[in-house]
């Protein structure tokens, strides 16, 4: 694909609603790039363009450009990698993480065992997601709307902090086209330096790797929202015996799983496949745990992708 380096029109592209300027990168996905746009092209906000990678940009440039920053952190590996970078490279940062019923006890653990051995700022924020019908009722653009509850609440504290430039981790891997969420990132004027320096899953993983981020390996992790089947309303109850489960897995050995619930409420394991071997073997203590919480648990037999 062909890389090319955005540059903003602020008289096309328009201003933050604070008035502050800033270099607007649309997230529409990396397809369908053509040799049409070249270098230097303007790129008016809200029109359907590919995102644009900035070919000579590595994140010691973002930060030389962007020397405060605040960081949406939520302890996955690329956040992670993340504030390693802003930690070495900007002049001031901060992290912002969200606590919700969406999020297990895991990933915040996580998020304080990194801020503190990086010995970064970290604020940790409330939100009430279910308390938004908006979220709870678990329509298709359910996570468009957590986004933009949880980022209102970054932005509003960052702010408070004197900080105008808000940042995520979402990578150059991610595909826009199937993640609701990131129309509320760019509706927000949410910057993501890793995507915009064109820097991959993998490649994230091998950075973190060579920084010895304890996070390197870590398998990714979608919020447990994500377990409720879509249209089926989303309550506490349900995502406390996700995550118990799950805890369940991870204390036997198991790491890149998820445990759905179907729409009658039972349980439906997705494992990789080298570990649905390892769970036949274990097969009656799983399920006698397992019905701790559901009546029914199940195999899904098809691999985890």
């Amino acid at each position: 694909m062909k890389r090319l380096r955005y540059v903003n029109d602020p008289q096309e592209a328009g201003r933050r609603p604070d008035g502050f300027k800033q270099e607007l990168f649309s997230c529409y996905g990396i397809d369908n790039i053509t040799d049409q746009y070249q270098e230097g092209t303007f790129f008016p906000e809200g029109e359907s363009v590919p995102f644009i990678f900035r070919r000579d940009m590595e994140l010691k440039d973002f930060f030389k450009e962007n020397p405060r920053a605040a960081l949406a952190f939520s302890g996955g590996v690329d956040s992670a990698y993340l504030m390693y970078a802003a930690s070495k490279y900007a002049k001031e940062f901060k992290a912002y993480y969200v606590r919700s019923d969406f999020q297990p006890e895991f990933e915040f653990e996580d998020a304080v065992r990194l801020a503190k051995e990086l010995k970064a700022d970290m604020e940790v924020i409330k939100a009430d997601v279910l308390k938004d019908d908006r979220i709870a009722v678990n329509m298709p653009d359910r996570c468009y709307h957590c986004k933009k509850l949880i980022f209102n609440k970054i932005i509003e504290a960052a702010a408070a902090d004197g900080f105008k430039l808000i940042m995520d981790g979402t990578n150059a891997s991610d595909d826009a086209s199937d993640r609701p969420g990131m129309r509320a990132l760019k509706e927000l004027y949410v910057r993501s330096p890793l995507r915009e320096c064109g820097l991959t899953k993998d490649e994230i993983r091998r950075l973190s790797k060579e920084a010895g981020l304890f996070t390197h390996d870590k398998p990714s992790y979608a919020c447990l929202a994500t377990r409720i089947p879509v249209g089926i309303e989303i309550g506490k109850e349900a995502l406390i015996r996700v995550e118990k489960a799950e805890d369940y897995l991870m204390s036997l050995g198991f790491k890149d799983l998820r445990v759905r619930t179907t729409v009658d409420g039972n349980a439906k394991l997705q494992l990789k496949k080298p570990d649905m071997e390892k769970l036949m073997d274990m097969r009656e203590d799983i399920v006698k745990e397992l019905k701790k919480y559901f009546p029914c648990v199940m195999l899904d037999l098809e691999e985890r992708t």
